[in-house]
């Protein structure tokens, strides 16, 4: 790669009068510009945007940090936040796995958001040691230059698993997410808190992956046990998709023999039939959020943290226990 010592050498001028050149200083006259550039096209020389951003200390760019990126929830996700950095005249970079993190410690990045359990959290303490910006929305993490924007993960669950017992449901099966999700964790606390202040209701949890797949080994299972009556609260919409598939294969009725409810209320449940109950929130608002307040954070401003809001769909997947119907197995 052409660098600008190369062309110091060819223009028999010094590395930093290049350097002025390149970047429109008055310091040099417009003849030496002139003939640098003319040198630097001659040689194709392109500019080394990491060396430049470190000099600067900035690079005008914020990097998102996703597990993957697969799922109905990220696109509006991404939406808002890129809304919101293009906006403030940043760019943003999404990212996924290890090779990426360092970008963050490297400084090709200005900040990031996390939405990421490869992060450890010790490793982002180390970042956030470093003075490196961080906007978490994944866990729970106290220090001055991390801020959190948080869905309310809890509330959704109580909400969904609240909503059941009030219809009169008495054997409540809970499909889980992956063992390592913050988002799984915190609404499966919520779950045993009620379960916890619940009498007279059987509670059976199915381990899940956040995946249609998860939802339909789910199915499977309530298919094989079924004696009656069950409500089912998919910890998201995805697994809850993926049960009615899989229930749609048999005799029993989503709303009649089974009731059902997802968290996330993505844009395909509204199209369900019957509709799905679920736990709504906006995506865009969550993604426009993290990068709002990251960008207050670069520009040395005092933020607090921030939790996103939600709320029940009372979708036709639910109804009353006294909707019971007998199928013949």
């Amino acid at each position: 790669m052409v660098s600008i010592k190369d062309i110091a050498k060819k223009a028999g001028v010094s590395i930093s009068t290049v350097s002025y050149a390149l970047n429109g200083s008055s310091k040099v006259t417009d003849e030496t510009r002139s003939k640098i550039l003319a040198i630097a096209k001659e040689l194709n020389y392109v500019p080394n945007a990491a060396a430049r951003s470190l000099k600067k200390r900035e690079s005008r760019i914020i990097g998102v940090f996703l597990t993957d990126f697969k799922g109905d929830v990220y696109g509006d996700l991404l939406d808002g936040m890129k809304e919101v950095c293009n906006a403030q005249g940043y760019d943003l970079i999404v990212c996924s796995g290890k090779q990426a993190h360092r970008m963050l410690p490297e400084r090709m990045i200005d900040g990031a958001i996390i939405l990421d359990h490869a992060f450890t959290n010790a490793e982002l303490l180390k970042y956030a040691e470093r003075n490196h910006k961080i906007v978490v929305l994944d866990r729970e993490l106290e220090h001055p230059n991390i801020n959190q924007v948080l869905l309310d993960n809890k509330a959704g669950a109580t909400l969904a698993t609240e909503f059941l017992v009030e219809q009169g449901h008495k054997k409540i099966y809970i499909v889980t997410g992956p063992d390592d999700s913050f988002d799984s964790i915190q609404r499966m606390k919520a779950v045993k808190m009620v379960a916890d202040r619940t009498e007279d209701v059987e509670w059976i949890e199915i381990p899940g992956d956040f995946k249609k797949s998860g939802g339909e080994r789910a199915a499977e299972r309530v298919i094989g046990e079924y004696t009656g009556l069950a409500a089912v609260f998919c910890l998201n919409d995805e697994m809850a998709i993926g049960f009615c598939n899989r229930l749609a294969e048999t005799d029993y009725r989503i709303g009649e023999h089974v009731h059902l409810i997802g968290f996330d209320n993505i844009e395909l449940t509204s199209y369900m039939q019957p509709r799905l109950a679920t736990i709504n929130y906006s995506k865009r608002k969550w993604g426009a959020l993290a990068s709002e307040q990251l960008i207050k954070i670069l520009s040395g401003e005092e933020v607090e943290h921030e939790r996103i809001y939600v709320t029940l769909i009372k979708g036709e997947s639910v109804g009353k226990s006294a909707r019971q119907v007998n199928v013949a197995r």
